[in-house]
């Protein structure tokens, strides 16, 4: 989603400017053009050739450099970038950018930058923490910057604490999510369910099922990157919650239908993309259940869940849209379009987890999508494309109703 972006990476004198390297190869692998800024402190950590190697630009470091072009070199650079992200930032730059001190190239190339602005701090937790850091970087956020906080972890210094430079992965999808996409769902707010749920047996055991949750944590993905404010509700997966999402956790049925319908009324889109279960034992044993000996068998009470997308049906206030998923094994377009039309959805998107490529675990899916007046059958695609896809649609329905 980065294609044809042109991005400065600022690098600053902190040990981990050795991360901007894999920050700067990241960028270039998803189609970015990235000029690379470095202060003369940064060059005590890392070179300037393995930037240059990475992303076949030159890499500046000094403002009076008269190996340049004719233009004057921070202001072409600030006219052409789409973003800008400084990764690490010491104290000393973010300091000098929340008051305006332009004593570099870094520095002074940023004054001229009006693009979307990035900055990933990364020290000592007692540096981090200082009011003093704390307050420039309340300046910056102020001025328009976002700042991207540093995680928890064991330190260069030798210490552990808040300070460490995310990782890089994250750093890099901070970036699709400023500018990888047309900002066309801005002031939308969405929520998406993903995952399966677990109904416990006894305290060792519960039922659930095959979902991954990779659908609904593409969707809710691909809407903050197209500008939502994006909530997902999700069961229990592997998966990390996306940036630039809220994410609310829970385990149970119970639990979804409680975090989706308390959710429903604020919500302009929903999108239940969730393997909810549909039963769960009556009763609850309080101690493990013991294997008998002389049992043959063993039968389990059932009792059904709350159905949470009949619920939302029947409450859709005025202009909110709804969409479902269907999964099946067979007569899936029958089956779907009884499931719209019953639980009064705008759209569902229906696959078979028979189809090669479509359904639980994989990292791709082939859906249809159904709604009252029209049909859209996707072919086999990566999710994180079906999720664009599939909002697409939801975008035209609203656009036009």
């Amino acid at each position: 989603m980065l294609k044809g972006k042109n991005i400065i990476l600022g690098v600053t004198g902190g040990i981990a400017a050795y991360k901007a390297a894999d920050i700067t190869s990241r960028l270039v692998k998803a189609g970015a053009s990235v000029d690379v800024i470095m202060t003369k402190n940064a060059e005590h950590f890392i070179t300037p050739n393995t930037f240059e190697a990475l992303c076949h630009h030159k890499t500046l470091t000094d403002t009076f450099d008269r190996d340049h072009p004719w233009e004057v070199e921070h202001i072409a650079l600030a006219e052409k970038a789409d973003l800008v992200l400084i990764a690490p930032a010491t104290a000393d730059v973010i300091g000098k950018l929340a008051n305006g001190i332009a004593d570099d190239m870094l520095t002074t190339t940023m004054l001229a930058c009006t693009c979307p602005k990035l900055i990933a701090p990364a020290m000592n937790t007692h540096m981090w923490e200082n009011l003093i850091v704390q307050d420039n970087l309340k300046k910056l956020q102020h001025y328009g910057w976002t700042v991207i906080e540093p995680t928890s972890g064991h330190l260069a210094c030798g210490t552990s604490g808040a300070g460490k430079l995310p990782d890089t992965a994250d750093i890099v999808e901070y970036c699709d999510l400023e500018i990888g996409h047309e900002k066309d769902m801005k002031g939308l707010k969405v929520l998406v369910t993903a995952g399966p749920t677990q109904e416990a047996i006894d305290p060792v055991r519960f039922l659930t099922n095959h979902s991954s949750g990779k659908m609904g944590y593409a969707i809710a993905r691909a809407a903050a990157r197209r500008g939502a404010e994006v909530t997902l509700v999700s069961g229990p997966t592997a998966l990390s919650c996306p940036i630039g999402v809220t994410g609310v956790s829970i385990v149970t049925a119970r639990e979804m239908y409680e975090a989706v319908t308390s959710r429903q009324k604020e919500m302009d889109i929903i999108i239940k993309a969730a393997a909810v279960a549909d039963y769960r034992p009556a009763v609850i044993a309080e101690d493990k259940i013991k294997k008998q000996d002389n049992a043959s068998d063993m039968s389990i009470p059932l009792e059904r869940t709350d159905d949470i997308l009949q619920y939302l049906g029947e409450h859709k206030p005025d202009g909110q849209f709804l969409c479902g998923f269907s999964m099946e094994t067979k007569d899936m377009l029958e089956n779907s379009r009884r499931k719209l039309e019953k639980k009064n959805l705008d759209m569902i998107a229906a696959n078979n987890v028979k189809v090669k490529g479509a359904g639980f675990q994989g990292d791709t899916n082939v859906l249809t999508l159904i709604g009252h007046d029209f049909e859209k059958e996707l072919p086999l695609m990566t999710k994180d494309d079906a999720a664009d896809a599939l909002l697409d649609e939801i975008f035209r329905y609203k656009r036009e109703n």
